[in-house]
């Protein structure tokens, strides 16, 4: 198995670290996402459910496909009374035409396109919508500079918008793509951040001493940085990316 594909599966491992770390989305962007569509909502690469949540608050008819058992685990005790089912975006387990929309939160830039695009179409009504949204630190902060230079020495390949310029490939399937970009900040603790770090597929898949390393580097930022030294709570800004392309009314 390559890098990317153990990366891609590993989230099952830390599924409880995901949980407690990673944040939610903000409202303004699922408004956007959401704008003008129907009821019947799938939420595709769902994890533990983050963004699945809410939706349902919102009264949508919600189904959360997710491929990892360990995500699944945490997602139906998170959002109880979802329904949640195992598949992929390669692999939708609905009829044709069973969503309004389709929304993929944090997870695009791992899918196969060439499969997922069409796919995704084939479950969505015509006019319908598909969302794609991922939250990016927002590094222009002096801590979370350093927090994206612990992750990643060497720099870092942003994942925002991976994936999105295959809709265009497919223009009788997608009208074009429109886009929305959300400044906003998420409060949470020391160990917060810990699991937040210990979340991302390129920490999980560190050998054991490195990932342990790491992560006591991240408790020693929140303790020395004048950001954050003392601070039982803090913000880590975010940059949201949204992105929304409509289903063609052919099929």
């Amino acid at each position: 198995m390559g890098d990317r594909a153990r990366q891609a599966a590993s989230f099952g491992a830390a599924a409880a670290a995901y949980e407690r770390g990673r944040p939610p989305y903000p409202p303004e962007a699922v408004d956007w996402l959401l704008a003008d569509t129907g009821r019947r909502v799938i939420d595709l690469g769902a994890g533990t459910g983050k963004l699945t949540r809410q939706l349902s608050v919102r009264g949508l008819d919600v189904t959360a496909v997710e491929p990892s058992g360990g995500m699944r685990e945490q997602l139906v005790a998170a959002v109880p009374g979802v329904r949640v089912l195992a598949g992929s975006a390669e692999s939708i387990p609905l009829p044709t035409g069973a969503a309004d929309a389709v929304l993929v939160a944090q997870a695009w830039h791992w899918v196969d396109t060439a499969r997922a695009v069409p796919e995704v179409a084939r479950v969505l009504a015509p006019g319908g919508v598909l969302g794609l949204v991922w939250n990016m630190r927002d590094e222009r902060e002096d801590w979370t500079a350093r927090l994206g230079r612990l992750l990643h020495p060497l720099g870092d390949a942003p994942t925002n918008g991976v994936g999105v310029a295959a809709l265009a490939d497919r223009p009788d399937l997608f009208l074009p793509v429109e886009t929305h970009v959300v400044e906003w900040r998420h409060e949470l603790g020391a160990e917060e951040l810990v699991d937040l770090v210990a979340s991302r597929s390129y920490v999980i898949t560190l050998p054991d001493p490195e990932r342990t390393a790491l992560l006591a580097e991240v408790r020693d930022l929140v303790a020395r940085h004048p950001a954050l030294a003392g601070k039982t709570r803090f913000e880590l800004p975010y940059v949201t990316y949204c992105y929304r392309a409509r289903r063609t009314a052919g099929r």
